[in-house]
């Protein structure tokens, strides 16, 4: 049997996670405060591309969403989620008297949504709500009121039909899909794809690369949005299980650290820069599996694409140099 060449995607993938590695030890060790104060500016600066990618940005998928470079294109968005943590505690710190009151996170909700508003028009729904649902967990965690979150709840039911008119119509396609509505041939196509290679993959799968729905293109975005559905129908429910048994792993290794740093700032800022991350597990898995509707949110570290693997990594090396250093930091 004649060896097939490696896939043009392989090649740059492997190259991205190498590249990732280096950005990841980068982070590590350049100054984390440093960090903050230039992120925070950054951040200004990604709302400024996004604005501009709506304009100039390059078109993919029917979504203008790049900006390219000639050698490269990468997603601002992606920035988005890498610097937005930064700003959070750069204008938490700049509030003196420790409390969460309008007047602090009145400011920062206004800009966060400003930037979601241009995400969305891009289309990008899955990163708009990443940063959007980051926003709110640090919102949480920094000690706002339930009082807020209740309004907010109350506006969002209110507000829902209004959301529902100006939504895509392949968006308002997919919420009528979760809900079980749509055509199997049209509709859903995608999820029931994704069903039929994860129930067909068994307790042990059908091995590496056999997978049939993928390797005959039933599988719509195999190498993107729907890859977890290719490792259950190649590697099973035991493969899944691993593949899950890692991420809880990874999170909860994360979430153990960000707990022993006693500066509530720079605790903020390191939860901040992995709640993305772990979003983006939930909501992949989630989505492919039928429990959430679809949305174009990536599974970290496996799916294709470099913008995405680049922040990944840059968010957990920035992380590791604020848990490196956390025992000299000074309760505040």
């Amino acid at each position: 049997m004649p060896e097939q060449p490696m896939s043009i995607f392989f090649k740059k993938q492997v190259i991205g996670i190498c590249i990732g590695f280096c950005i990841y030890f980068v982070m590590c060790f350049l100054d984390h405060r440093s960090l903050e104060r230039w992120s925070y500016f950054l951040f200004y600066v990604t709302m400024g591309l996004l604005v501009f990618t709506l304009f100039k940005g390059s078109m993919g998928l029917g979504a203008q969403r790049w900006i390219d470079l000639g050698f490269i294109k990468f997603q601002p968005s992606e920035l988005a989620k890498l610097f937005f943590p930064a700003f959070f505690t750069f204008k938490i710190v700049e509030n003196q008297n420790g409390i969460m009151s309008i007047d602090v996170y009145g400011p920062i909700l206004m800009i966060v949504c400003c930037s979601v508003f241009l995400i969305l028009k891009q289309p990008d729904l899955g990163t708009a709500l990443l940063i959007l649902f980051s926003c709110l967990i640090l919102f949480w965690l920094a000690g706002v009121k339930k009082s807020f979150f209740i309004s907010l709840a109350f506006i969002g039911v209110i507000g829902a039909p209004l959301v529902w008119h100006y939504l895509k119509p392949y968006q308002k396609q997919r919420i009528i899909v979760f809900f079980g509505g749509g055509s199997s041939q049209k509709e859903r196509y995608q999820i029931e794809q994704s069903r039929i290679a994860i129930g067909s993959g068994g307790l042990w799968g059908k091995g590496y690369l056999q997978g049939t729905q993928n390797r005959l293109n039933f599988l719509p975005e195999s190498r993107t949005d729907f890859i977890f559905s290719v490792i259950c129908e190649e590697w099973g429910f035991v493969g899944a299980c691993a593949i899950i048994l890692l991420y809880m792993l990874l999170f909860m290794r994360l979430f153990y650290v960000a707990r022993t740093i006693n500066n509530v700032y720079m605790q903020l800022l390191a939860l901040g820069l992995v709640l993305p991350t772990v979003v983006s597990a939930f909501i992949n898995i989630s989505m492919v599996i039928g429990l959430l509707p679809i949305v174009g949110i990536p599974l970290p570290f496996i799916t294709y694409g470099i913008t995405h693997i680049w922040i990944t990594f840059a968010s957990l090396g920035w992380f590791n140099g604020i848990a490196s250093r956390r025992f000299i930091y000074t309760p505040d």
